[in-house]
């Protein structure tokens, strides 16, 4: 039977479908109206003020789940970007996201967004909401293969903080940006283990974790106020100094969305904590594994440079991507849940 559309009315919304280490991408092709603005940041602004029914109806039951995460490709400001790119998930709008990098590298590769592909790598310029990424694509005889990225400058921008955690009393967190701001603390400090202990239990402890810096630490960045968040809280197994063993984390961000991946901008945080604190030097390549799927991305710092007053460095973060699916979807009016939901 040949696949057609279903009786509907209005846009139809055309997507692929990838993973990162598990973790979802919704790649939008088609069916969003115009996003109105000058610069990717603003546009990031516009559709949250005028667009956002359309990622509900994308992230949210029953097109999508709770923890689906998306991807609006737009225009960019920057002349050397093959393309700009809005971040999406169960809260709103991210500034960064390293596994959608990995998988729109390739996306970009095989839809043609890069007009000339090169062997052994193609450079794809991805301008994200908090700047230029550039992503490496292995390819070859005709076939996208593992994208590494080059980060935006990641920097600590505190480190031994001390919260008080409902909960679990006061909690000495580290914070660190790789694109989004993280607070990051040793799953041991709640008697928890990322690799075995259940997730609601790590949920929630992330997630108290979360409130707490983002009432108790006002965050600023050195380019721009629209950056100055935090995003989320990455436990981790408390192997931060140098070893060829892989260290694990999980990552909670957004609306206590659970990363399926290692988490490409978590892990750039992470190594620019650990080249902070004297852990990791330059050009060593660690291992970061998913405490939920056991998924591994590398990442390594690969230059010191400055972001506005603080020291910085660039990261390398390596990983793969894989296709799982092509879909369009429609809408009924007299559908009482066309706009979605979620279970929490």
């Amino acid at each position: 039977m040949e696949m057609q559309l279903p009786p509907h009315e209005g846009d139809v919304l055309s997507v692929v479908d990838m993973h990162t280490g598990g973790e979802p991408l919704r790649i939008v092709l088609g069916g969003y109206p115009e996003v109105k603005g000058d610069s990717v940041l603003s546009k990031r602004r516009y559709v949250r003020e005028h667009l956002d029914h359309l990622r509900r109806l994308l992230m949210f039951e029953p097109r999508g789940h709770y923890d689906m995460y998306g991807a609006l490709i737009v225009d960019s400001e920057v002349p050397e970007a093959h393309l700009g790119v809005l971040f999406m998930h169960n809260e709103g709008y991210s500034t960064m996201c390293g596994h959608a990098v990995i998988a729109l590298g390739r996306f970009a590769v095989d839809y043609k967004l890069v007009k000339e592909p090169q062997s052994p790598e193609t450079q794809v310029n991805i301008h994200c909401p908090c700047g230029l990424v550039r992503a490496f694509v292995e390819y070859s005889e005709g076939k996208s293969g593992a994208v590494r990225f080059l980060s935006v400058p990641a920097f600590v921008f505190a480190t031994d903080v001390t919260v008080t955690v409902e909960g679990f009393g006061e909690v000495t967190v580290d914070i660190s940006y790789g694109g989004a701001f993280y607070a990051f603390v040793d799953a041991q400090r709640f008697g928890l283990d990322v690799t075995k202990s259940r997730t609601r239990d790590l949920v929630d402890a992330a997630t108290a974790v979360t409130k707490a810096v983002k009432s108790q630490v006002k965050l600023h960045h050195p380019t721009s106020d629209d950056l100055a968040f935090l995003y989320g809280t990455i436990l981790t197994d408390g192997k931060d100094e140098y070893s060829p063993e892989p260290t694990a984390n999980v990552c909670v961000f957004a609306e206590a969305q659970v990363d399926r991946s290692p988490t490409g901008s978590g892990v750039t945080a992470r190594v620019a904590l650990q080249h902070h604190k004297g852990l990791i030097q330059l050009n060593q390549t660690r291992t970061f594994q998913s405490g939920a799927t056991r998924s591994q991305f590398t990442g390594r710092a690969v230059e010191e440079t400055r972001c506005g007053d603080f020291k910085a460095v660039v990261v390398e973060v390596a990983g793969r991507a894989f296709y799982t699916g092509v879909s369009r979807f429609v809408q009924e009016p007299e559908d009482k849940l066309m706009h979605g939901f979620l279970l929490k």
